[in-house]
């Protein structure tokens, strides 16, 4: 399956790479994109080629936060048709399950889980891409652009508690710093931000009621860009509720807002089982998580849903025909 992106991201990338000494014409034909990407937003594009392009880029410039570059450019307005709709929501609770309920307008890869704690709240931001790793620049990009969002609903001066990254710390903090002020933690164990759970019912003083309405019934009218089945919105969700513990049948069925059995149902339609998705899942993420040498194989096993260290490495070996350590230590 071919995981689509709108373009919106390359029309941002145009400008960044000139003023870094590259051709932006010459770095998506790299990758077999066309160039009309750079200035047209709203094209469907792989997400494998938009990562090529800035992979690629930051290592010919030695910029190791292009794209956290793009991402902070990123304005309201460049969410495409579903921007006039976040900017007349309530609040930011309201804006973020209103790109839940359009997240196919926006991405085929993009995944948000908010999860509330008395004080605080944590926005997990998760890439399903098809590749063992979505790589560093694709995180950087979708995780400033999400922060980029919020400001634009709860205010310019807003900041987090923190904010995190699953990959190790570049050499150089001054972008990120720049951005996101003094508390950036890599090597976590997610991707995403921290703050204050009363950002999310802040009033938004912008919102009026009926351009929300006009815009959300302008959006149903319109002919989804794509038609992604229920396998994939599976797999997405998996990828955001697997690693907090949250994994089973009735949490995902809850997640996408039709019961247990409807979810089934739907999948026996699709010629798929909820138990071979999930062990689609775990291969993927056990894989990218083994590749970082500094996360234990113990810690491995209980992001993937196991309670037992013995119980992980049996299922493993089953898998990819060798124990995780060995695994690890075969550099496979």
């Amino acid at each position: 399956m071919t995981v689509l992106v709108r373009s919106a991201s390359l029309t941002k990338f145009s400008a960044i790479a000139r003023g870094a000494g590259l051709d932006p014409v010459r770095m998506v034909s790299q990758a077999g994109l066309d160039q009309s990407c750079l200035y047209t937003p709203d094209l469907r594009i792989p997400e494998s080629r938009l990562a090529e392009v800035l992979e690629t880029s930051a290592r010919f410039t030695a910029c190791h936060s292009l794209g956290l570059m793009v991402g902070e450019s990123w304005r309201l307005s460049d969410f495409g048709p579903v921007s006039l709709l976040l900017q007349h929501q309530p609040t930011l609770r309201h804006a973020l399950a209103e790109i839940e309920r359009y997240r196919h307008w926006l991405s085929d890869s993009v995944g948000i889980l908010l999860t509330e704690y008395p004080d605080v709240a944590v926005l997990h931001v998760s890439l399903q891409t098809g590749r063992q790793q979505p790589g560093r620049q694709a995180i950087e990009l979708t995780v400033a652009a999400v922060f980029s969002l919020i400001r634009a609903i709860v205010g310019g001066q807003w900041t987090p508690h923190s904010v995190h990254f699953s990959h190790a710390a570049p050499v150089d903090l001054q972008i990120h710093r720049r951005l996101f002020g003094q508390h950036v933690e890599f090597g976590s164990d997610f991707d995403g931000l921290v703050f204050a759970s009363r950002d999310l019912d802040r009033i938004n003083p912008l919102a009026d009621a009926n351009l929300a309405g006009y815009a959300r019934e302008f959006l149903d009218l319109q002919a989804r860009p794509s038609a992604a089945s229920i396998a994939s919105d599976v797999r997405r969700t998996l990828h955001q509720l697997l690693p907090r513990g949250r994994g089973a049948v009735e949490q995902v069925a809850q997640s996408l807002g039709v019961s247990t059995r409807s979810l089934q149902r739907q999948l026996e339609q699709d010629g798929k089982t909820f138990s071979a998705l999930v062990n689609e899942v775990r291969c993927e993420l056990a894989v990218r998580y083994l590749q970082d040498p500094q996360k234990p194989v113990s810690q491995v096993a209980t992001q993937l849903g196991f309670s037992e260290l013995s119980a992980f490495s049996r299922w493993f070996a089953s898998q990819f025909g060798k124990s995780p350590t060995r695994w690890r230590q075969d550099g496979a």
